[in-house]
């Protein structure tokens, strides 16, 4: 295993599942030192330069309005330079592999490189728990729990790549959020249907009056998307509550309303390998947001923290108008800003006992964010099949860090699926008071489903 940069000190990602997560006070106090507040290296390296606290409000040269899409504060960035297939084994070192295999399909697939902005920043109270975090979380039920820890990153030093994913899985997004987004299967010609989707989450994790995840009933999220166009698709509504520990109390729980039959039927389907809801056959349920549910199915491995390229600040992708945005073969890549970040890289391998389409999954967590920035995903032949890739954008009104659109590229097929696109939908509401638990049943579902 080779581990680059300074990065961890006390080599905490060698110790083996379930050898204690929580770390020492000393190392708890790098946090905010030597390392940000979420646990990435404060000091720069290279084209990587240090972390100066992101942006955490609004900047000066943006005008901005509540409801506004976020305009780009780095839009007079100029490019710095152009990956493309003939010039790839340059830059070999920074690329993905699965970057190198799309300039292999594509030959007019290219990144552009853009200075680096190590713009992601959280508030003050995420910052204060996580620290907590790193001396009281634990995993539980051989990494398939968390314990201990709330609010913000569980393990902002983390002990493995399990802690390294449940940072990514428990990432604050806020407490109470609505958006609508689209989903776009693109076939081999460029074209595609729109699906429009209504959802909205609420985060018991970031509840700021809970002090304990022991306090949430085994409850992480609470999971809402309504799908409203097509017509033919209208009414089709999904209701997932995701679990802290998928060992207990049967792990996540979801429902799925259909207009046809008007009954709420339970969906134990819309977890794993199966086809994720609106991708028309090219995803999965737990490929949904990078990576989403149980870690239960893979053993999972720290590769390396090494510098990727990666898609962030992507507010020029988000303003693209989605005929823009679209486009044969795959995203237009020249509305796509690209940055030198180190990132994780960990990997997950299939148990033998257990089943699942990919057999091997390698995730780029950019240590800034610690969500997933970019993935393979291999088939039983341990060929590549799947590609992902999340554009990373810093909310800079909330403040936090999150994705913005996210790509499934499916070499096998030709084909790719766009979605968790906002390009022309109303702004996301990271404010969304108005959201109860008891919003969240299966009764209501049936209501909210009604043509």
């Amino acid at each position: 295993m080779r581990i680059s940069f300074l990065a961890i000190g006390t080599l905490a990602m060698l110790l083996p599942v379930g050898a204690g997560a929580a770390v020492p006070d000393a190392q708890a106090n790098r946090l905010g030192n030597d390392l940000t507040p979420i646990g990435a290296e404060k000091a720069g390296e290279g084209d990587i330069p240090a972390w100066t606290g992101g942006l955490t409000t609004v900047p000066s040269n943006v005008t901005y309005k509540v409801g506004d899409h976020l305009p780009d504060p780095f839009a007079s960035d100029p490019i710095k330079y152009t990956v493309t297939s003939a010039n790839a084994a340059q830059y070999d070192a920074i690329l993905t592999e699965g970057q190198k295999a799309l300039m292999k399909t594509y030959p007019d697939y290219k990144l552009n490189v853009y200075e680096t902005r190590r713009s992601c920043a959280y508030p003050d109270n995420v910052y204060a728990a996580t620290k907590n975090n790193a001396k009281v979380g634990e995993l539980v039920g051989g990494g398939s729990g968390v314990e201990g820890a709330i609010m913000g990153f569980p393990f902002p030093i983390a002990n493995n790549a399990f802690e390294m994913m449940w940072n990514h899985t428990l990432r604050y997004r806020s407490y109470k959020v609505t958006r609508q987004f689209a989903a776009a299967p693109v076939t081999r010609s460029g074209d595609y249907t729109l699906t429009i989707v209504q959802d909205e989450a609420l985060f018991p994790w970031s509840d700021p009056a809970k002090k304990r995840a022991e306090e949430l009933n085994n409850i992480s999220l609470y999971y809402l998307a309504n799908t409203i166009a097509p017509a033919r698709e209208a009414g089709n509504v999904v209701l997932v509550y995701d679990a802290l520990n998928a060992t207990l109390n049967g792990g996540r729980q979801a429902w799925q309303y259909s207009p046809g039959t008007r009954r709420v039927r339970r969906a134990p389907n819309i977890s794993y390998d199966n086809p994720g809801t609106n991708s028309d056959g090219l995803s999965t349920s737990d490929a949904f947001d990078g990576y989403n549910g149980a870690l239960d199915r893979y053993d999972w491995a720290v590769i390396d923290k090494s510098p990727k390229l990666i898609a962030a600040n992507a507010y020029k992708a988000e303003a693209a108008k989605y005929k823009d945005f679209l486009k044969p073969g795959h995203l237009n890549q020249d509305l796509i800003r690209y940055e030198l970040h180190r990132t994780w890289n960990f990997e997950a391998k299939l148990r033998p006992s257990t089943r699942h389409v990919y057999a091997r999954r390698v995730y780029h967590n950019d240590e800034d964010a610690w969500q997933v920035s970019a993935a393979e995903l291999y088939d039983g032949r341990g060929q590549l099949w799947r590609v992902q890739e999340m554009q990373q954008i810093q909310r800079y009104n909330v403040p936090l860090c999150n994705a913005g659109a996210e790509v499934v590229y499916d070499l096998q097929a030709g084909r790719y699926l766009a979605l968790a696109m906002q390009n022309e939908e109303p702004a996301v509401n990271y404010f969304a008071d108005e959201l109860d638990p008891s919003r969240y049943t299966p009764n209501s579902i049936r209501q909210l489903g009604v043509r």
